[in-house]
C-alpha cells in the first residue's frame, strides 16, 4: 500500500492530536517516528484509550503511550508471509523498515484480506417503556422519537451501516408492531433486521437468550435510547485485542460539589476544599460479547446488562472497559432529547 505520510508524527504530538489523525485518515495506528522517519513506536486507539484510563493528559506526548517495541518487517518480505505474520500475532498492522530501521510502507490486513462487510451480529435493545419522556413515548415507542426530523434507532442503524455492519437483531416489546412495521426486513437502509419479540420484559440482557443460535464472532450490544458517533470497529479491535469474555463501553462522567467539602481526620478538619469536581467512568450502554458470554444469560428470566457483567466477573472470565472519547449521549429525558435535536442540527466536532 501507498504509505500515507500524515500517520508519522513525532514523539512530542499530543495524544488528543494523535486522536485526530487516526480519525481523519480512517486509521487504528500513528507511527512515532524522529527526524528520519526512523521507527521510534506505534500508537494505536486502544493505547490511547488504556492511557485515558490511566488518567494520562491529552495534552501528554504520545512517547507517554508508544509501544516501543512494536512488530515490524523488512522490504523483502512476501505478502503472503505478512499475513501469515499477522494471522500468527493478532496484528492488523505491520510496519515496513528499511535496513536502517526508517518507515519505508505500512501494511493492513483489512487491505490484504480486502475485507468489505462486517457480519458481526447488532443487537439493539428497543423494548423500553420510555417512561422518562411521557408523554412523547404515551403514543410513540422510544426508538422511534424523531431526532431533528429522522427516528433515534433509525439515526443509529444508519451509522453502524455505514461502518459496514448489515446483520441486525432488534429487540423489542413496548409497541413492537410500530417498530417493525418501520424498519421491516431493514431492506431499505441497505442492511438485514431480525426481531427479537419479547412476550415479557426480559431487561438489557435478556433478550440475547432469544437470538437464533450463537454466533461465531463478538457480537454488539447498545441501548436503543444511546446516540454516539463511536468507531465501533475499533471496540471490536479492543475487544479482540484483550481476548475478553464481555467488554463495555464506559463514559467519563463529572460531578461537582456545589459547596466547600470538609476534610477530616477523626475529629479533627485537616483541610477545605472548595467546590470539587469528582470524577467517574459511568456505563455508556454499549458492549462487545463474545459467544460464549451469551451461555450465562438465563432463559425467559428478566437479566441485566450488569447481571451478565458481575457473573462474568465472579466466574473469573476478564470483562474488559472501553472509555469513550467519541459523542455520547443518553436520549433518556426530555432535556436530553432537546439536546440530542441541536447536536443534530449542528454536529459538535466529535459528531461529524
Amino acid at each position: 500500500m501507498k504509505l500515507n505520510k500524515k500517520i508519522l508524527r513525532p514523539p512530542s504530538t499530543s495524544l488528543l492530536e494523535a486522536m485526530k489523525v487516526l480519525v481523519e485518515n480512517h486509521g487504528q495506528i500513528v507511527l512515532v517516528v524522529d527526524d528520519n522517519r526512523k521507527l521510534l513506536g506505534t500508537v494505536t486507539d486502544g493505547d490511547i484509550r488504556r492511557g485515558i484510563l490511566r488518567q494520562v493528559s491529552l495534552e501528554s506526548p504520545i512517547s507517554e503511550i508508544m509501544k516501543t517495541e512494536p512488530a515490524t518487517i523488512g522490504e523483502d518480505i512476501t505478502s503472503e508471509a505478512c499475513l501469515r505474520i499477522m494471522k500468527t500475532g493478532k496484528l492488523r498492522h505491520l510496519p515496513v523498515l528499511d535496513e536502517q530501521g526508517c518507515v519505508v510502507d505500512l501494511m493492513s490486513l483489512s487491505e490484504l484480506l480486502e475485507e468489505t462487510d462486517n457480519d458481526n451480529w447488532v443487537v439493539i435493545m428497543a423494548g423500553g417503556l420510555g417512561t422518562r419522556l411521557r408523554p412523547l413515548t404515551a403514543t410513540t415507542p422510544k426508538p422511534l422519537v424523531p431526532v431533528d426530523g429522522k427516528p433515534l434507532l433509525e439515526i443509529s442503524i444508519e451509522r453502524m451501516a455505514a461502518q459496514g455492519f448489515t446483520n441486525f437483531f432488534l429487540s423489542v416489546n413496548y409497541k413492537s408492531e410500530m417498530i417493525m412495521d418501520y424498519f421491516g426486513d431493514g431492506s431499505k437502509l441497505g442492511v438485514k433486521i431480525e426481531y427479537l419479540r419479547e412476550d415479557q420484559r426480559l431487561g438489557t440482557a435478556g433478550a440475547l437468550s432469544l437470538l437464533p443460535g450463537r454466533p461465531n464472532k463478538p457480537i454488539l450490544v447498545m441501548n436503543g435510547d444511546v446516540l454516539t458517533s463511536v468507531n465501533f470497529n475499533q471496540l471490536l479491535t479492543f475487544h479482540d485485542d484483550h481476548e475478553a469474555a464481555a467488554t463495555m463501553c464506559v463514559r467519563e462522567h463529572d460531578i461537582k460539589v456545589p459547596y466547600g467539602v470538609a476534610e477530616i481526620e477523626g475529629h479533627l478538619l485537616s483541610g477545605m476544599a472548595e467546590k470539587p469536581v469528582y470524577s467517574f467512568f459511568i456505563n455508556a450502554g454499549i458492549y462487545s460479547i463474545d459467544p460464549k458470554a451469551i451461555d450465562e444469560v438465563p432463559k425467559a428470566q428478566f437479566f441485566d446488562m450488569p447481571d451478565l457483567l458481575d457473573t462474568l466477573v465472579q466466574k473469573g472470565e476478564e470483562v474488559a472497559v472501553f472509555p469513550l472519547r467519541e459523542y455520547w449521549i443518553d436520549v433518556g429525558r426530555d432535556v436530553d432529547l432537546e439536546k440530542a435535536q441541536r447536536d443534530h442540527a449542528q454536529p459538535p466536532e466529535q459528531l461529524k
